[in-house]
């Protein structure tokens, strides 16, 4: 299985060039849309994302994540492995968490480049080959070489800020679980916990851990985002009962 990790969005053809190339290298590996409304230009966001997401998935699942402001300068490209899945992408950060939090991770850089390479498209014209060939249970090991760490590497510990938006106005922060007496603030509010949405008022702000595990901001039939004018990258802290 191949897993789509990108900021591409759906309205643009990118997303399904990328698909083509898979389908010309792995054409018997089933290809699946996990997310392409990455935070733009944001690897800091989508590593963490990225992290969350990947336990769910079975093992020897290949990730393709492309988040990659940096395309067609000399960022390195790579390959990790960590946690029984396999992840391809620029070596930007984007990689760095699940990376982290894996102390089974194996890491390589990508040297080979094909004779067509868009400066502007290395998702479909490097990265979605690399994956394919990993997915066929084909190692590139003479496109790659081993490295002992990455060259861009985030903190792999929890991210206290607002990394997602989803299109009820849900915020996802980078916040790993939290216990139900905790008291979480935003732009200057003081939310409390509800299980699910139906356990508050409608209209009602309150904050839960989702379905992967993270710490999310909702409002009960409303959009978080336009009550509490949150975005990514809004800061957010959690007072821990005493």
């Amino acid at each position: 299985m191949i897993v789509l990790f990108t900021d591409f969005g759906w309205r643009d053809p990118y997303v399904g060039q990328v698909k083509a190339r898979l389908a010309e290298h792995a054409p018997d590996q089933r290809v699946v849309d996990l997310l392409h409304e990455v935070p733009d230009f944001n690897p800091h966001a989508g590593a963490h994302l990225l992290a969350a997401f990947a336990d769910a998935f079975p093992p020897g699942t290949v990730f393709l994540a492309v988040v990659d402001p940096g395309v067609g300068t000399p960022r390195e490209a790579a390959v990790v492995m960590a946690g029984g899945h396999w992840f391809v992408g620029p070596d930007n950060g984007l990689l760095s968490v699940v990376a982290g939090r894996h102390a089974d991770a194996r890491l390589w850089r990508i040297i080979w480049r094909p004779s067509v390479l868009s400066a502007t498209f290395h998702g479909r014209d490097l990265f979605a080959v690399i994956a394919a060939e990993i997915a066929r249970g084909e190692f590139p090991t003479g496109k790659t070489v081993p490295v002992e760490r990455l060259a861009v590497e985030f903190d792999a510990g929890d991210l206290a800020r607002v990394i997602y938006v989803d299109h009820y106005g849900n915020a996802w922060t980078g916040i790993r679980g939290g216990s139900r007496d905790a008291r979480v603030n935003v732009r200057g509010r003081a939310l409390r916990h509800g299980d699910s949405f139906g356990f508050v008022e409608r209209g009602e702000a309150f904050w839960f851990i989702n379905s992967v595990g993270l710490l999310e901001i909702a409002v009960n039939r409303g959009s978080a985002a336009t009550v509490l004018g949150l975005a990514v990258g809004d800061a957010v802290t959690v007072q821990r009962p005493n």
